[in-house]
């Protein structure tokens, strides 16, 4: 009954119209990601002892290049439909990033300026982990709000048993069908992480284990929710996210190995 209450529920994908200019609620979530990931990833970098600005000055880089490989990337793996449409390539406000290039282009920004900085960068990215984790747990919610990155059809012995809110279910619904939430689980699974890694700062981890350990996480989850979906990149017919999550998923555990075991690294997360 509650379900059939919002049949005429739907967000409009665009929060602010001016004129010929709108801003998108996927833009803004976005944002919002962006800034309540530096909140907490600069409070931690300071408590950590490293300069105020270094986190400013490292997202002034990251942040464009990230765009740029995030495009690139989903590109490459939908080059069957840009190779005949190149202008469309540069068009970003139409859709089509990707977040597996982003993280590529956000991991290379931030080591090449770490080396170039002089700073460590396994303790960056350590810090940074649980800015990474609130940035997607936000920027799923764009997906929710334009309808796209969901699973297969449910049934209706789903929606009467599931604990989903309605109107997560409503604005889920495309054309008269209901599609799983996949958004949602990887939100909810990433919410998991962070606690998991905000408790991690109590332990005495090594550095860099707790950046492997949200490498694995995060890829745990993609390999299992990409399964789902049904807007996959491809590669050769299979799904290119499921292959780049097992793939860091192994070189994490054999990063993990090497620095635990063989490179015996003594230096913990809360030595600075």
């Amino acid at each position: 009954m509650m379900y059939l209450m919002y049949q005429n529920l739907a967000i409009n994908p665009v929060a602010i119209s001016l004129g010929p200019f709108s801003i998108k609620w996927y833009g803004i979530l976005i944002a919002l990601g962006i800034i309540l990931a530096f909140i907490v990833v600069q409070r931690e970098m300071v408590k950590r002892g490293m300069h105020p600005e270094f986190l400013t000055d490292l997202l002034i880089w990251a942040v464009p290049i990230s765009i740029i490989t995030a495009r690139i990337y989903y590109v490459v793996f939908e080059w069957d439909v840009y190779k005949n449409h190149p202008e469309q390539i540069i068009q970003i406000w139409n859709g089509g990033i990707a977040i597996h290039g982003a993280l590529i282009g956000a991991f290379l920004t931030t080591y090449f300026y770490t080396k170039r900085r002089g700073v460590s960068f396994w303790k960056v990215v350590d810090i940074a982990a649980p800015g990474l984790l609130i940035g997607q747990i936000i920027g799923r919610w764009g997906n929710f709000i334009n309808q796209e990155a969901h699973g297969g059809p449910v049934s209706t012995h789903f929606l009467e048993t599931t604990i989903i809110p309605d109107w997560i279910m409503k604005q889920m619904t495309i054309d008269g069908v209901t599609y799983h939430p996949t958004f949602l689980y990887e939100s909810l699974w990433n919410v998991v992480g962070l606690i998991i890694i905000l408790l991690l700062r109590k332990v005495n981890l090594k550095r860099g284990e707790m950046f492997l350990f949200y490498l694995t996480w995060y890829s745990l989850g993609r390999f299992f929710i990409e399964g789902m979906r049904t807007d996959s990149l491809l590669i050769g017919g299979l799904r290119t996210a499921q292959l780049v999550s097992i793939t860091t998923i192994i070189i994490a555990v054999v990063i993990f190995i090497i620095r635990r075991f063989v490179q015996k690294v003594d230096v913990n997360y809360k030595d600075d």
